[in-house]
């Protein structure tokens, strides 16, 4: 850098810095855009589905793995297989348990994920990816039994709801730290 590109860079910072300092210092910001509305309780409600490891808030419904094998040939199959197995456009969700320690890790749901609640949270609130939050409560919950069946995480008779969503096992739970365990209780 030029000595006279370095002079320049340093004046042009002190005409800066004088004109802030010289700005009134009970001198009032300018008034916020008048832009949109506060949100209400309702229109948060409607954004706030975040469902943590403890399943807390978790909506009503329930689904099973035929139910979810139904919903799944229909509405995910397209981008991840008709078994789940991935597709050029689309992520495999299931093999590769116990595989993350090796030198092929494969990071697929059962493989990878900790919590049952938070594969809900995501299909919920992502999938499909053409129409995200499209699917009703016992469709995620159906998708959720048919994905971890076949895994066999959950058995092919399960029926997965609220109060059983959070009891769920996944094969990495003990792959994670908990770094909040006052705020996270699974």
């Amino acid at each position: 850098m030029s000595k006279r590109v370095w002079i320049a860079g340093i004046v042009s910072a002190a005409i800066a810095g004088a004109a802030f300092a010289a700005a009134p210092a009970g001198a009032a910001a300018p008034p916020p855009p008048k832009l949109g509305r506060p949100a209400t309780a309702e229109d948060i409600a409607k954004i706030d589905i975040s469902i943590p490891p403890d399943g807390k808030g978790l909506p009503a419904g329930s689904g099973s793995v035929a139910q979810g094998a139904a919903v799944f040939a229909q509405k995910c199959s397209v981008c991840h297989g008709a078994n789940a197995e991935g597709t050029p456009s689309g992520d495999r969700l299931v093999g590769g348990v116990g595989s993350l320690a090796s030198p092929n890790p494969l990071k697929t749901v059962t493989s990878y994920w900790p919590y049952a609640t938070t594969v809900f949270d995501y299909i919920r609130r992502a999938m499909p990816i053409t129409n995200p939050q499209s699917l009703q409560n016992d469709e995620v919950y159906a998708v959720v039994a048919f994905i971890l069946s076949r895994d066999n995480v959950v058995p092919m008779d399960a029926v997965l709801d609220a109060q059983s969503l959070p009891k769920v096992q996944m094969p990495n739970k003990a792959g994670f730290v908990n770094w909040e365990p006052r705020l996270i209780k699974p």
